[in-house]
Formats: C-alpha cells, structure tokens, sequence
C-alpha cells in the first residue's frame, strides 16, 4: 500500500485564443523553475471547481476566462506530493496579460506544445487536450 497522502486537487486552464493555446512559464523562484505549465492553483475547501479556475488565473494573470470544457481529472505522483489537475479548456472574456507568478508566457499552435520543457504533471494534460482537439475535429468534420 502507498504511503502517499490524499492528491492535492489543482485546477488548471488550457485557455484557446485564435486556434492558439497559452502555455506560461514557472518563474525561478517556483518549485520546478523555468518549467512550462497551463496556470491554475489549489482548490480552497467549499470552492467550486469553476470558481477556483477563474480565482487562479485572475491572480497569476490578472486576465478573467470562462471555463468551457472540463477534461479528465489526472493524478501525478511526485517524491514529496500527489496531485490530481482537474483541466478545462477557456477562453479569455476580459483583461491584458499581466504576470505576477511566471516568468513569461507563450501561444503555441496546439501541435506546438510537445516542443516545450512541461513540468510532469502537465505532460498527460497536454497530451489529453491534444486528443479532445483531435476529437472535436473529427466530430465537426462527421457533420459536413
């Protein structure tokens, strides 16, 4: 049996703009420095998923998104934590881009995203993403 505690629940978002998504880079002084990441934070007790997403990127971004899709919950086990990433893909509805956590951020086309150093637990959610993508495609193509 695992000793490993409960897995921290983190939302994060995969905010689309423009066929583009916005991937940000972990500043020096995070844990896992200078790794790629979707931004997103822990969930507080008595929050709502939704709720948390949109508190997160307000305050690592000072942007306001509406999440749109929910993907499947991940769990990742790190040496001194598990967590579970609960992702949603978003779309901006208001605000500028202003870091106040990353050291930069960057829109890839989503093809674009296995180019990056992520930090582990963000590669299956990349990986997750790239799949829905490729899902609603076929499904919009099937309607024609």
């Amino acid at each position: 049996m695992s000793d490993r505690k409960i897995p921290l629940k983190v939302t994060c978002a995969i905010i689309e703009k423009e066929g583009k998504v916005l991937a940000a880079q972990r500043s020096e002084r995070m844990s896992h420095p200078l790794k790629w990441e979707f931004p997103g934070g822990k969930l507080h007790e008595g929050e709502s998923l939704e709720d948390c997403l949109v508190r997160e990127i307000r305050e690592e971004l000072g942007i306001e998104v509406q999440p749109l899709v929910s993907l499947p919950p991940l769990v990742h086990h790190y040496d001194h934590i598990s967590v579970e990433l609960l992702p949603f893909i978003c779309r901006i509805v208001q605000g500028e881009i202003v870091l106040h956590e990353h050291s930069e951020v960057s829109w890839l086309e989503p093809e674009e995203l296995s180019s990056l150093d992520w930090v582990e637990a963000d590669v299956p959610v990349f990986r997750s993403y790239l799949d829905a993508l490729e899902r609603r495609v076929s499904s919009s193509l099937g309607e024609v």
